[in-house]
């Protein structure tokens, strides 16, 4: 079974060569400054794990103190590159040089420590489009049925009341409306009844009842 070889990353191999190069270019400032031996080293050591520690923080957040010793550690990379280039005598540095040099160790020190112990400010959370929109969809609330009042009570019809009709009334009044059948042709009616014999309409009404 055969193993696939690894592509080399182009973009990986030239950081490599940048890196060593610009590492190579501190030590050698460092070195002309005045410092030898393992302390030559150091300084390239120093200026990388400032950038490096500078880049992460930028990374976690975006803080002007991330972005400022970023471009103090890029500043010195940078200026080594250009320092060992030729625009400076190597052998005979100027003092500013051997200042800055002496002074990098206590410069990155508080850097670090500065990126080490900055509190983490957590990013604001994004606000919704509609800030008066609500946050969830709540279920609309059932519909009530209406509420079905009982029946009112039929009003009580009146009591009638029983009105007692003499028999010989009864009898007068036969008289009186088979003479008005006779004569029209009609049975006789409560009003004319009433008028014929004088007597109230709850009466007239009961006779009338009688008769039918």
């Amino acid at each position: 079974m055969s193993r696939s070889i690894p592509r080399p990353d182009a973009v990986l191999i030239q950081a490599v060569i940048a890196g060593a190069l610009s590492f190579a270019h501190l030590h050698d400032l460092a070195q002309a400054a005045g410092q030898t031996g393992w302390k030559a080293w150091a300084y390239p050591v120093s200026v990388d794990l400032l950038l490096v520690a500078a880049w992460r923080r930028l990374r976690a957040q975006r803080s002007r103190l991330a972005w400022c010793w970023f471009l103090v550690a890029l500043v010195a990379s940078l200026g080594a590159n250009v320092a060992t280039a030729g625009f400076l005598d190597m052998q005979h540095p100027p003092a500013l040089l051997r200042l800055g040099v002496a002074g990098w160790p206590a410069l990155a020190f508080l850097g670090g420590t500065l990126l080490t112990h900055a509190p983490n400010t957590p990013a604001p959370a994004p606000e919704p489009a509609n800030r008066f929109a609500p946050a969830a969809d709540l279920p609309e609330a059932p519909e009530l049925a209406p509420e079905i009042s009982a029946p009112e009570p039929a009003p009580a019809l009146p009591e009638l009341s029983v009105v007692t009709v003499p028999p010989a009334l009864i009898d007068h009044a036969r008289k009186v409306a088979t003479e008005h059948r006779t004569r029209t042709g009609a049975d006789i009616d409560t009003a004319t009844l009433r008028a014929r014999l004088g007597v109230p309409e709850d009466l007239a009404g009961a006779i009338v009842a009688q008769l039918a």
